[in-house]
């Protein structure tokens, strides 16, 4: 088709497949013409747009840019192909289409950089325009002042920008407990707030007139970044509890939180089913509920206790305890005097406690939110945060230094260029203890703790005891000491105890999981140990930041309640089916890894090396190749032990194999084309369960074949609209002719079969 169409929201120039460069940006079409034929339609479509080199968009000196990044409200005329957002069809799979949806996004489209055709005028909102104007503005000064390694970084956290953060850098940080810092979010707003309203304050500004242009200048950062809803949600948070403490002169908390919620949910109430909205308001309960109960009864009298620590009268409206350490305090302040003066002295112990307290009550508080937010971690993520407690405690006062010091240096490049250089280094060397806490923690192998879905009795407890922690924190000590015990024990439930897995026993399990246009399937045995066939990947070896194994394989897994692997195999190495592996490797652990051949790849090599680093035991398996596995009598038909391998990945290069139970078994080919599977056929194979070969191409399922196997039910995995043709019309001819019923990921979903030993049934998961 060809869309007319205006540009609403702008994207930035990355790598893409091929040596490529690509940006994505959503626009609003006006008028999409097809076969001479125009229509109007107002709708919102997401383009990708393919160019063939890339430059750094930041240094003009790199070279002529191949792809000129479109702006804002520029109207543009392109040709496209237009098709509606997928879902992949696997229980809990991400709402892919929903999240879309959620942001005015209806298509999707894909176009050639250099057939865009710009158009004159300008379509949207001049005070937006503005915005992206001055969002872009800062990006360009960010990179000007720091190396473009830790300009990705500030980009992320500083602006909302995380286009140029490496994939490595944003598994570490959630590896590490700490994505909720790499771009900006709740946690930001709040140090940039704090910083504002302190500097307002010690410029002797009164509390209103501070208190107004901190809201003020918040709303401005979230407009700028414009990252949606958390943002917003924490700069509603801020200003009424600003506003609280005008009205009432202290510090309401959870009277701030129930109205900014209530406030939300009154204009959108599915916010209260959003994972973002569940962990804005669940973190800041823990705070006001737990924390901050406990932290003033404990460390806060003291905190106050260290103010005017020179006046004796003061001591007099303190508790016992309090005064008793103002005066030790005075006796060593006293010792100190003769080598440091009694002000000095007295300044620099209170300085030194309360750095101390702070680091205690820091200490106390992280500790709490990893208790509190084990839940939704293991819910939502799948992750049991094990260094996120020291990660914090670095990281979280780290940052605190950053971000201000960040804003500083953006603001005075404006104005004076060679000052800004000042709070510029502060920043870097802040983001370096930053980045390298991070890479240390998050790189460790006790950082990789992946959990399964908890079960409903494990959500309920942790939601009885987050309820009876904020309870009992304020009653007396051994109440409070309660639950803290029993949160402690519902969050090591949830994180370290794996849940009972959903498998049916007593049948051989086969599940055809929808990756798309690859490969990945799971066998359970009749006695419940599980083996994962492939784990889908890109197509063709292209360059992409989507791992099938983390995205989309794992959370199937997970839902299942499947916590590690027994076996999996390797059909072959192209990258639609060992794509998604390293991450399946290192989230389930299997303890045995099955190949056939093993090709001249770097991704092979690769993904041996990390199977040895992780000990799982490699099998390597040929034909001719028979054995019981659990209950399963496994053969294996190709590839030859003695075949020889190619300097790339061939079709050919699939382990064929059999897996019986009893009398029934499954036929799983890779991508065996022809000249295989005709080896095959003459082996004589018997299943009432086929796999079809390469996605239901032509090079593959052969009659010979399907004569000698009989099976009652096949099944391709195929990715929707895919630009293959697959499954071809040949091939289901062929598979109708013989009598098979025929199940695909692209139309079905993911698929399930139980062999019970005499029969086959089959059911569609979604």
């Amino acid at each position: 088709m060809v869309v007319t169409a205006h540009v609403t929201k702008e994207g930035t120039l990355q790598a893409s497949g091929f040596n490529g460069v690509r940006q994505v940006v959503d626009v609003e079409t006006e008028e999409i013409s097809r076969g001479g034929l125009a229509t109007p339609v107002r709708t919102g479509v997401r383009v990708g747009f393919y160019g063939k080199e890339i430059v750094n968009e930041y240094e003009p000196d790199s070279g002529p840019p191949p792809m000129r990044l479109f702006g804002y409200g520029e109207r543009l005329r392109f040709a496209a192909k237009l098709s509606p957002p997928r879902n992949f069809g696997n229980p809990g799979a991400f709402d892919y289409r929903g999240y879309l949806a959620e942001n005015g996004i209806a298509a999707l489209a894909s176009a050639k950089a250099d057939g865009v055709e710009l158009l004159p005028g300008f379509a949207g909102n001049r005070a937006e325009r503005w915005r992206t104007r001055v969002h872009h503005s800062i990006l360009e000064k960010v990179h000007a002042l720091w190396p473009e390694e830790q300009a990705s970084l500030m980009d992320a956290m500083v602006i909302g920008d995380d286009a140029f953060i490496a994939h490595g850098t944003r598994t570490n940080f959630q590896r590490s407990g700490t994505y909720h810092l790499l771009v900006v979010s709740g946690m930001n707003i709040s140090i940039l707030a704090f910083a504002t309203f302190w500097l307002l304050r010690r410029l002797r500004a009164n509390e209103v007139l501070a208190s107004l242009l901190t809201v003020l200048l918040t709303v401005g950062y979230a407009l700028l970044t414009n990252v949606g809803p958390p943002i917003w949600r924490a700069t509603l948070m801020m200003a009424l509890y600003l506003g609280a403490r005008l009205l009432y002169r202290e510090r309401s908390m959870l009277s701030a939180i129930g109205a900014a919620a209530l406030g939300l949910l009154v204009f959108d109430p599915t916010a209260l089913f959003g994972a973002s909205f569940q962990l804005t308001f669940l973190a800041v309960l823990i705070i006001a509920g737990i924390a901050a109960p406990l932290l003033e009864r404990t460390s806060q009298p003291y905190h106050r206790g260290l103010r005017h620590l020179d006046s004796t009268t003061y001591d007099a409206h303190l508790a016992p305890a309090v005064a008793q350490m103002r005066l030790d305090v005075r006796m060593v302040a006293g010792r100190l005097s003769r080598f440091l003066g009694r002000k000095i002295a007295l300044v620099a112990l209170g300085v030194i406690l309360g750095l101390f307290l702070g680091f205690c009550e820091v200490l106390v508080v992280a500790t709490l939110m990893q208790l509190g937010l084990a839940l939704p971690m293991a819910y939502y993520f799948h992750r049991a945060t094990v260094v996120g407690l020291p990660a914090n405690v670095i990281v979280v006062p780290v940052t605190g230094i950053m971000m201000p010091m960040a804003a500083l240096a953006v603001a005075l490049s404006y104005v004076a260029p060679l000052l800004a250089r000042i709070p510029a280094f502060v920043a870097g060397v802040a983001l370096d203890i930053i980045a390298g806490t991070v890479h240390g923690l998050g790189s460790l192998r006790v950082a990789d703790a992946r959990v399964a879905m908890p079960a409903l009795l494990a959500i309920l407890a942790c939601g009885a005891s987050l309820v009876l922690a904020m309870v009992l924190s304020r009653r007396r000590a051994l109440a409070a000491a309660v639950g803290l015990a029993v949160l402690s024990a519902t969050a090591l439930w949830v994180s370290a105890i794996p849940p009972k897995a959903n498998l049916q026993p007593g049948v051989l399990e086969v599940t055809g999981i929808d990756v798309g246009q690859g490969d990945s399937t799971l066998l359970v045995t009749p006695k419940g140990k599980t083996i994962l066939l492939d784990a889908g990947g890109p197509v063709g070896g292209q360059h992409s930041d989507f791992d099938f194994g983390e995205e989309v394989v794992s959370p199937y897994l997970w839902g299942r309640g499947i916590s590690h692997l027994d076996a999996v195999i390797i059909s072959h190495g192209h990258s639609d089916h060992i794509g998604g592996m390293p991450s399946v490797l290192r989230n389930f652990r299997p303890r045995e890894l099955w190949i056939g051949l093993i090709p001249q790849s770097d991704a092979f090599a690769t993904l041996m090396k990390l199977a040895q680093e992780s000990g799982i035991k490699v099998v390597q398996l040929g034909a001719g190749d028979q054995f019981e596995y659990a209950g399963t009598a496994v053969h294996v038909f190709a590839p030859p032990h003695q075949a020889e391998t190619g300097r790339a990945p061939k079709n050919n290069d699939s382990m064929v194999l059999t897996i019986s139970y009893q009398g029934s078994g499954v036929l799983l080919e890779g991508d065996a084309e022809k000249a295989v599977e005709s080896v095959v056929a003459a082996e004589g194979p018997q299943a009432q369960l086929m796999k079809i070969a390469h996605n239901g191409s032509t090079t593959s399922t052969i009659p010979e074949l399907l004569n000698e196997v009989h099976p009652r039910y096949a099944f391709i995995s195929v990715g929707a609209r895919n630009n293959f043709g697959h499954p071809r019309l040949e091939t289901l001819t062929r598979l109708e002719q013989a009598g098979v019923a025929v199940l695909r990921t692209d139309l079905d979903g993911a698929v399930t079969f139980y062999l019970d030993g005499s029969g086959v049934r089959p059911r569609i998961l979604r």
